[in-house]
């Protein structure tokens, strides 16, 4: 019995011993497997409205490394992230925790869905979220909100419409955002820089941010502007130097705008073209010829002020066509600015006009046609057109005068100042039978008279003075045309000085009297110019005089060209050691 006894009790310790052993070997073995993170996310809101941000948050045991943030961006901006550390003891064990805090802000109204994201190799949980319109924000009641002014709700294809923002704040911004989503296939370009400024409205003080934009629309039809979005952080209680700091509390800033309905026209079957269609189009002299001679420029200047268009719409400013006269057009200045939300440009462009005689000039005025598109009609701005009187000119342009304009001609066959002498005549040839069979009396008087006429005329040309020519008469290359009597002629010498000290008016009239024989103007000098190297360097000359030409360069072109003497067509360079002008006394 007592062996038995004691058999039953060795065989109870030793299953004591198994199962404290293995209980050991069970926390050994969960002691060696690693721990699974816990994570978990959530929005701190399911419901909220465009432009007002919510915080998705991560939390987990263990450390968070920056996850992929790009399957959120498909429907939210991420405004910021951040992260905090939490401890806890409790019952004498410690737990630990990281929390991710990621800010995003809706693009769109709707249902949506915040994607799962890959942390640590875990999945978060999809999560939903209704956004909803943004109430519209009362002026003088909220921290923030924002104006969009567009300058015309219903323009017409390729018009340019100006967009402003208007962002009001009434605390200090740490930081912020302002964004303006272009419409649907439509570029929208932001011009300028943003301007700050203060304003009270309702009693309240706010800081103002403007922007401004350009939109073109490029096919007819409805049209929507998006709301613009601003999210940021305001200074709070402690101040602006704490928040900065990170030691005074922050507050969160949102502000949405209304969406903007345009509804685009087509162009017009009428329209004038080039297509331009503008509010409003104004053109003036800024400056006009002052006392203009004959072979010198004097300039004017034209200035335009379009409002509705960019540089890049305006054409340029036409070269007006004048006869009697040659008009050379510089580079075009532009300034660009707004009027409110419009866009204004304005173009001034200076001209040079070089009439080629005296006396009366019509300077007929520049026009353009555009499209008004707030009366929806054509419309043609025009300048009047300027009457000038050309004084004579110096040297080759002493005795050039311009044509008389032709006459206009009455519906009567007569001129507005009456007959002229050929009339007269002729009135005069078809009405003597007449005259003559009416009244013979006036006919004896009529030739009486011009038999006086005959005889004054007889007696002028046998009194008066006889002129004596010391110079026999210059003859005349064959193919080209006469010169003008009595013009200076000139050498190299008086090129040489003319271009160490004279004027470049002075240059062009020594190459003129250099001319075998001496020509009217540069163009003909050129024309009988062999060497085409003399004839750039003429071209040049003609540019600064007339044009925008460099004057200096102009210059040392001609010294260059013309070092050894002009080289003339038809006429052949003297010899080394040859004289070219005739000997003084000739031998007999």
């Amino acid at each position: 019995m007592r062996a038995d006894a004691s058999m039953q009790a060795q065989r109870g310790t030793t299953v004591l011993r198994a199962t404290v052993a293995l209980l050991a070997l069970l926390l050994l073995l969960a002691s060696a497997t690693p721990a699974l993170a816990a994570t978990r996310a959530w929005l701190d809101r399911s419901r909220t409205a465009i432009g007002q941000p919510v915080v998705l948050s991560i939390e987990s045991d263990q450390e968070i490394s920056q996850p992929d943030l790009a399957p959120l961006q498909q429907d939210f901006d991420v405004i910021d992230t951040s992260s905090s550390r939490q401890m806890e003891m409790v019952n004498g064990r410690v737990s630990r925790s990281v929390t991710l805090a990621i800010t995003l802000q809706p693009r769109r109204t709707g249902e949506l869905s915040i994607p799962a994201l890959d942390i640590q190799g875990q999945r978060t949980p999809i999560l939903g979220l209704r956004v909803t319109e943004a109430p519209a924000a009362q002026p003088g009641s909220s921290n923030a909100y924002i104006e969009t002014e567009v300058d015309d709700l219903t323009p017409y294809v390729q018009q340019t419409v100006g967009v402003t923002l208007r962002l009001f704040y009434a605390v200090p911004l740490v930081s912020g955002q302002l964004d303006l989503d272009p419409p649907q296939g439509i570029s929208l370009q932001r011009v300028g820089d943003d301007v700050q400024s203060t304003r009270e409205v309702n009693g309240r003080r706010y800081s103002v941010v403007e922007r401004r934009f350009l939109l073109v629309p490029d096919r007819s039809g409805t049209l929507s502007l998006p709301a613009a979005r601003f999210s940021g952080r305001g200074a709070g209680g402690g101040g602006f130097f704490d928040s900065m700091l990170g030691m005074g509390q922050r507050s969160e800033l949102s502000a949405v705008g209304q969406v903007q309905t345009l509804h685009v026209q087509a162009q017009p079957d009428n329209a004038p073209q080039p297509w331009l269609p503008l509010a409003d189009l104004r053109l003036r002299y800024a400056t006009a010829p002052r006392a203009p001679k004959a072979g010198q420029a004097s300039s004017f200047v034209v200035e335009a002020i379009a409002r509705g268009a960019t540089r890049a719409q305006l054409p340029d400013l036409p070269t007006p066509a004048v006869d009697g006269a040659q008009v050379f057009a510089e580079p075009a200045e532009y300034t660009e600015s707004f009027d409110g939300a419009t866009p204004v440009v304005k173009v001034t462009r200076q001209y040079s006009l070089v009439p080629s005689g005296a006396g009366k000039l019509t300077l007929p005025g520049l026009k353009m046609d555009w499209w008004d598109v707030k009366a929806d009609q054509p419309r043609t701005a025009a300048l009047p057109d300027m009457q000038l009187d050309v004084a004579a000119g110096s040297g080759n342009f002493a005795d050039a005068t311009l044509p008389k304009p032709a006459p206009a001609v009455t519906p009567d066959n007569t001129t507005d100042a009456g007959l002229t002498d050929t009339s007269v005549a002729t009135a005069s040839a078809g009405n003597v039978g007449a005259w003559g069979s009416r009244d013979p009396r006036l006919w004896m008087l009529i030739a009486c008279g011009f038999a006086l006429l005959w005889l004054l005329t007889l007696g002028w040309m046998v009194l008066r003075p006889r002129r004596t020519t010391a110079l026999p008469a210059a003859r005349v290359a064959p193919g080209l045309p006469a010169a003008p009597a009595q013009r200076p002629r000139y050498g190299l010498p008086d090129l040489r000085r003319a271009l160490e000290t004279g004027t470049l008016d002075e240059v062009g009239e020594v190459l003129v009297g250099m001319a075998p024989p001496p020509t009217r103007d540069l163009d003909a000098v050129a024309a009988r110019l062999a060497d085409p190297v003399q004839r750039r360097a003429v071209d040049g000359l003609r540019r600064a005089r007339w044009a925008d030409g460099d004057g200096t360069q102009a210059r040392n072109a001609l010294r260059e060209a013309f070092a050894a003497g002009p080289s003339w067509i038809g006429r052949r360079a003297p010899e080394a050691g040859q004289n070219p002008l005739p000997p003084l006394y000739p031998e007999r």
